[in-house]
């Protein structure tokens, strides 16, 4: 499988409040094979990750550019502009890297401006990379190595839960046949006492307890 073949398997969400800068990031993601979906807000992004803000006084209608508003691709990587009115790329950072479910997904900040305490700030905060805008192609090929080790850490994840699920069945599986075990000897019928002193009658018997003579010689 080529790598194209292989990005285009991987999803990007984009996050940017100026809709040039949303449209050029968009296409150019997916020039390089991603899926892409777009956002122009903060708070619009976590609403498709599934976290959703307490104040929802500003619910207009999502600009969203995917297939539906609902999460059906699971997302690989988060792009963000740093700049934006209500929730900052940088506040949008530190909420994903404060979420258990969603910490792990390689976060990307973008800026038109160069300012290094900021760079510095969202680095240490768990960014992987602060672009410059306007955002190059040979930007986006340091994309890559971000989402291919979530993605194979996601791998890492999911076999761990399946052999612990294993695990889990094989343990009941066990328990389920020692229990039907003992519900089987439970039922098994025991001998009765006439059963018993037929048994003793018969080791018993003069047969068994008589002494054989035939073979010894009578003395005079």
């Amino acid at each position: 499988m080529g790598m194209a073949a292989a990005e285009s398997r991987f999803h990007v969400l984009a996050v940017d409040d100026n809709i040039i800068d949303r449209k050029l990031i968009e296409r150019l993601l997916k020039t390089s094979s991603y899926q892409v979906t777009t956002v122009d807000s903060g708070s619009k992004a976590l609403e498709f990750l599934g976290l959703h803000e307490d104040d929802r006084s500003n619910s207009v209608s999502p600009s969203i550019s995917t297939n539906n508003h609902h999460q059906e691709l699971e997302v690989n990587l988060i792009i963000t502009d740093y700049c934006m009115p209500g929730m900052t790329g940088y506040d949008l950072l530190k909420k994903i890297k404060e979420s258990s479910s969603l910490r792990d997904i390689p976060v990307v900040i973008m800026s038109s401006e160069n300012v290094p305490a900021r760079i510095s700030r969202c680095l240490e905060e768990g960014a992987e990379e602060f672009f410059l805008k306007p955002v190059r192609k040979s930007d986006l090929n340091r994309l890559r190595p971000h989402v291919m080790k979530a993605v194979s850490k996601d791998q890492k994840q999911e076999k761990h839960e399946e052999e612990k699920q294993e695990e889990k069945e094989i343990k009941s599986q066990k328990h389920q046949e020692q229990q039907q075990q003992q519900h089987q000897q439970q039922l098994s019928p025991r001998p009765s006492g006439n059963s018993k002193r037929k048994a003793m009658e018969e080791n018993l018997s003069p047969d068994r307890t008589r002494p054989r003579y035939s073979d010894i010689a009578a003395v005079v």
